[in-house]
């Protein structure tokens, strides 16, 4: 019996559900394009057509494992940076964290390739974050002038550096709140205290 040759739609969907499966097994260290394209009963050419390097390929099935969440709205602007937290926490620390840590590492600074992780690029995080900051200030838990990106996603930048930069496993709760306690949630008040202030 012969098999069908497959095309466009079809024959991208096959390699991507290979590269799926092969850094799920594998992680990104183990995702070669010869493996992916004998998975997918292709050729590496097919995958180069498509996708340019191993990275983007990476990306490309990294997306296919996640799924979008909504942002946590608790009434409380403390209790909805520490689930944001904890979220990113418990996702980093699993089997598909340690995949996307793989990922950033190997994409350095590249903005192209961080652009398209989800929830990793700095527009998704501000947009998460900004999100429940905007909830915050319409109860009027926080000044508008905190509606910044930078102050936004501080928190999370802060817990990003406990596993790209320390190399950290997972965070421990304390460093979680920490970050919420001593240096969110106080910018966050300073930024409508500034505001406040007369100049003189």
């Amino acid at each position: 019996m012969t098999q069908t040759r497959r095309r466009g739609a079809a024959l991208e969907e096959a390699i991507l559900r290979a590269a799926v499966e092969e850094l799920t097994e594998s992680g990104y260290a183990g995702l070669t394009m010869d493996k992916v394209a004998q998975r997918a009963g292709t050729n590496k050419n097919a995958i180069y057509r498509r996708w340019p390097n191993r990275l983007a390929l990476g990306v490309a099935a990294y997306r296919r494992l996640t799924t979008a969440v909504q942002p946590p709205d608790t009434g409380d602007l403390r209790e909805d940076a520490l689930e944001l937290l904890r979220r990113a926490n418990r996702h980093w620390s699993s089997p598909l964290g340690a995949i996307l840590r793989e990922l950033m590492a190997a994409a350095g600074g590249a903005a192209e390739f961080l652009a398209q992780l989800p929830e990793q690029s700095t527009d998704t995080m501000a947009a998460t974050w900004l999100t429940v900051l905007g909830r915050a200030v319409a109860r009027g838990e926080a000044a508008p002038e905190a509606l910044h990106p930078r102050v936004a996603t501080v928190a999370i930048v802060l817990l990003r550096n406990e596993f790209v930069v320390r190399g950290a496993p997972t965070a421990p709760d304390e460093v979680l709140v920490e970050i919420v306690d001593e240096v969110f949630l106080p910018l966050v008040r300073r930024r409508g205290i500034d505001s406040a202030t007369p100049s003189l």
